[in-house]
C-alpha cells in the first residue's frame, strides 16, 4: 500500500490540533486570567476590608496595652521610653472624641512608625487584638507589635574618591550596643593627602521622637598639606555634639571641641610665616550649625534650596582665641526642561580675639570645588611659595547645566560656569567695613565649560576654564581641570 502513495503528500493533521506556539500562548493567556483574577479579589477584599473599617471609626475603644515581640536585643525600658508618649496621648484622650478605632488605629500606626525610625529592625509589623487582660473591659484593646531585628554587626572596606584625594578605608559598627539604639562606629583610611585618618563615634538618643541625638567621637588625622604650604598637620581631638532635628524649619548642631594641632615636617623651602606657627596649638572651642535642605538631589540640584550657617567661639581655654563664622547656599531652577541653573554663594569671617590668626584656623580658597580655574588653596595671601590662607573670603558661582543631546537618561550632563571670589587676611589698621568693602572691590573672576558625570556617591567634573581676573598672588590654573567631591560651587 506504501508503494502507491506518491508525493507529493497533503498536510492531513487536524485543523485544530494545537501547535506548540498556541500552547505557550495558551498558558500566558491562562497566567494572565488567573493573575486578573487574583488581583480582581484581592482589591475587592481591600475595598470590603476599608469600607468595614470607615464604617465602624467611631466605635469605642481604649489601648489598654502594648506588646513588642521579636525585639531580643533592645532594652524594654527603651522601647517603653519611645512607645509611653504615644500611649499617653490616647489615654489622655479617653473623654474625647479620638478614644475609639479611629484613635487606636493612629496610635498604633505612629508606634510602628517610631520603632521603624530607630534604624534596628528590618520590619515592623502593628495589629489590634483584643485585650489578654482578665479585668479588660469590652471596648479594650491590645497593640501588638511583630518586628525582625537588624544584624548588630556591620564591616565594610572600600575605596573612596571625594574633596580631590583618594583613600581606601575600613569602617566598623556596632548597632545598638546597649539595647537603646545607640551605634558604636570606628572608620580608619589611608589616602593621598590624608595619610591617615580615624574616627570613633558614638551616637544615642536622646528624645522619644528621635529628633535629637547625642554624639560623642574621638578622632586624629595626619594630612599633608605641601601642595599649597610646606608643612603637614597632625589632629587630635575630642568633639560632643547634640543635633536636633526640626523637620521643616532645619538641622541645629550644638558642639564643644578640643583639638591639639601640631604644624611639623616643614619642608627646606618653607616661609618664615610657615615657621612661626609650627608647633603644637590647642584650641578649645564651642560651636553652633543650622542647615536646610530642600533640594532634590544634593549632587546635581535642579530644583529646590540648601543654606547653611555655622559659629565658632575658641578661646574656653587652649592657645587660640577667635570668632569664626561661615555661611553657605545654593538655589536651583529648572528654568525648561532638560537643562537647570544653579546659583551658589559663600563666605567667611574669622576674627582673632587676641593676637594674629594661627594658620591652621584659616580659611582657603581656590580649586575646582571652590573657585575653578584656580589651583586648589592657593588664593590669598602668600609668602614665597606658601598660601598662608586669610580671615575674609567670599565666592559666589552660577551653573548652567544641560542634558546631553537625545540623550537626557545619561548620568553625564554638560555646564557653563562662571565663578567669582576673593580671599584676604584682615588689615588690623582698618575696620570691619572697610576690609570687607575691600575684599569685595577685587574679585577673581574666571569662566569654562565642562562635563559633569554623577559617579554616586561622588560628582565628576572634568572642566576647561580660564581665569578671566586675578590677583599677583592668585595660583591660576589654564586649561583642563578635574574635580571630585559632593560639594561644588
Amino acid at each position: 500500500m506504501a508503494e502507491g502513495l506518491h508525493p507529493p503528500l497533503q498536510h492531513t493533521a487536524h485543523p485544530h490540533e494545537p501547535k506548540e506556539d498556541d500552547l505557550e500562548k495558551f498558558k500566558k493567556w491562562q497566567e494572565a486570567r488567573l493573575e486578573r483574577k487574583l488581583r480582581g479579589e484581592y482589591e475587592s477584599a481591600v475595598f470590603h476590608l476599608a469600607e468595614l473599617v470607615n464604617q465602624n471609626l467611631e466605635t469605642s475603644l481604649s489601648v489598654a496595652s502594648v506588646r513588642v515581640d521579636g525585639a531580643t536585643n533592645t532594652r524594654k525600658s527603651f522601647l517603653g521610653w519611645l512607645i509611653q508618649p504615644w500611649l499617653a496621648r490616647h489615654t489622655d484622650d479617653r473623654a474625647s472624641k479620638t478614644n475609639n478605632l479611629q484613635g487606636a488605629l493612629y496610635t498604633a500606626r505612629g508606634i510602628s512608625h517610631i520603632l521603624q525610625e530607630t534604624d534596628l529592625f528590618h520590619s515592623v509589623d502593628a495589629k489590634i487584638q483584643r485585650s489578654r487582660d482578665y479585668l479588660a473591659g469590652e471596648g479594650d484593646v491590645d497593640i501588638v507589635v511583630t518586628t525582625r531585628e537588624k544584624g548588630r554587626f556591620y564591616l565594610k572596606t572600600a575605596t573612596e574618591f571625594g574633596n580631590n584625594e583618594g583613600s581606601v578605608s575600613v569602617t566598623g559598627r556596632v548597632r545598638n550596643i546597649f539595647g537603646g539604639a545607640e551605634f558604636l562606629e570606628g572608620h580608619y583610611s589611608a589616602g593621598t593627602k590624608t595619610r591617615r585618618s580615624f574616627q570613633g563615634l558614638l551616637s544615642l538618643p536622646l528624645s522619644p521622637s528621635l529628633r535629637t541625638t547625642g554624639q560623642l567621637s574621638l578622632f586624629s588625622q595626619e594630612r599633608d598639606l605641601s601642595s599649597f604650604a610646606s608643612c603637614s598637620e597632625i589632629l587630635h581631638g575630642l568633639k560632643v555634639a547634640i543635633n536636633s532635628n526640626w523637620g521643616v524649619h532645619g538641622v541645629h548642631e550644638v558642639a564643644y571641641q578640643a583639638i591639639l594641632r601640631h604644624i611639623n615636617n616643614l619642608a627646606p623651602s618653607a616661609s618664615v610665616s610657615i615657621r612661626e606657627h609650627a608647633g603644637q596649638t590647642i584650641k578649645s572651642s564651642i560651636s553652633h550649625s543650622w542647615t536646610k535642605d530642600t533640594r532634590d538631589d544634593k549632587l546635581a540640584a535642579s530644583r529646590g534650596y540648601y543654606c547653611k550657617l555655622f559659629q565658632e567661639l575658641a578661646g574656653l581655654s587652649g592657645d587660640v582665641s577667635f570668632y569664626k563664622a561661615e555661611v553657605e547656599s545654593q538655589i536651583s531652577r529648572r528654568p525648561i526642561s532638560g537643562m537647570s541653573l544653579s546659583l551658589a554663594a559663600r563666605c567667611g569671617l574669622l576674627r582673632a580675639l587676641t593676637g594674629p590668626s594661627h594658620f591652621s584656623d584659616r580659611f582657603q580658597l581656590g580649586g575646582p570645588l571652590s573657585l575653578r580655574s584656580f589651583k586648589a588653596n592657593s588664593m590669598g595671601p602668600r609668602d614665597g611659595v606658601d598660601s598662608l590662607g586669610g580671615d575674609i573670603y567670599w565666592s559666589t558661582g552660577v551653573s548652567l547645566v544641560s542634558d546631553i543631546p537625545r540623550k537626557p537618561h545619561w548620568p553625564i550632563k554638560s555646564h557653563i560656569f562662571m565663578n567669582a571670589g576673593r580671599l584676604d587676611a584682615m588689615d588690623g589698621t582698618k575696620g570691619l567695613s572697610e576690609n570687607l568693602i575691600g575684599c569685595l572691590r577685587k574679585p577673581s573672576i574666571s569662566a569654562g565649560v565642562g562635563l559633569i558625570y554623577r559617579f554616586d556617591p561622588v560628582r565628576v567634573e572634568v572642566n576647561f576654564g580660564v581665569p578671566l581676573v586675578a590677583s599677583k598672588s592668585d595660583g591660576v590654573r589654564r586649561g583642563f581641570q578635574v574635580g571630585i567631591g559632593m560639594e561644588f560651587l
